[in-house]
């Protein structure tokens, strides 16, 4: 009888899905099992402290809403940490013990690897930044996890002639070879948040960002400005920017959107 069930369930899975019963006896989706996305990154993707009163945001931080109930985003980035020190801090270890089969590993370092006077952070974008990244795809492979790769967000930082200038040097490229090389999903956010930084203009952008007059935001009281961190505009914004690619690279998250 078992076996004929399974036999019926493979004939009908191409058109309406297949469901099995759990310990209840309650049915569930197949295609909509429950899966967890953990996010790997620095400030610009991390949750902040004290959301309802803090104007900054990290687009990892909102990315939960854009996805349905089957889907857990476990948000592992933290402000600072570059694709070393994060191993080195053992936070990717920490992920390794309860990553299982079927989950997503979303993956956007660069921002702190950059910081030469800071040993335990930088990394030579061709060299240890490179290997940590092919770290941290095998490793997620070997648990049956699916690793994407991210470019970093740019920075506001636009010239006297209103020209947007790149400051993540070569670890974009990077990231884009071994994602090439590995056969990995890779979301472009340089260039996509290049194309909305110049799409709000010179002015325009710094509601992206922080940008406050002293006595204009009780949590500044003396004034921010602040063009590498997203408001909680930027932060949807880029997290817009990741869906929507997210939808063409990897599709087999297309029955988890809301």
């Amino acid at each position: 009888m078992k076996n004929f069930k399974v036999l019926v369930c493979l004939l009908i899975v191409a058109t309406m899905g297949c469901k099995e019963q759990n310990s209840n006896g309650e049915s569930k989706d197949l295609k909509n099992s429950a899966i967890t996305i953990y996010m790997i990154g620095d400030s610009t993707m991390a949750n902040k402290k004290n959301p309802e009163e803090n104007p900054e945001h990290g687009w990892g931080q909102v990315l939960h809403q854009f996805f349905n109930d089957s889907v857990t985003v476990d948000n592992r980035a933290v402000n600072g940490r570059s694709s070393r020190s994060f191993i080195g801090e053992g936070r990717w270890d920490s992920i390794l013990k309860t990553l299982k089969k079927g989950d997503y590993v979303f993956i956007q370092f660069g921002h702190n690897d950059q910081k030469f006077k800071s040993p335990d952070r930088y990394t030579n974008p061709h060299v240890t930044y490179r290997h940590n990244l092919i770290k941290y795809i095998t490793e997620t492979r070997e648990k049956g996890a699916n690793p994407v790769l991210f470019s970093s967000i740019v920075r506001r930082n636009f010239n006297e002639f209103g020209t947007l200038i790149d400051t993540h040097g070569e670890y974009p490229l990077e990231t884009r070879l071994v994602g090439m090389e590995y056969e990995v999903p890779f979301i472009d956010l340089q260039y996509f948040t290049e194309l909305l930084e110049n799409l709000y203009g010179v002015e325009e952008s710094k509601k992206l960002h922080l940008h406050f007059e002293p006595g204009e935001h009780p949590y500044y009281e003396n004034g921010k400005e602040d063009n590498t961190h997203l408001s909680e505009l930027g932060a949807n914004e880029v997290a817009k920017l990741a869906i929507s690619e997210l939808k063409r690279k990897v599709p087999d998250l297309a029955n988890y959107y809301r």
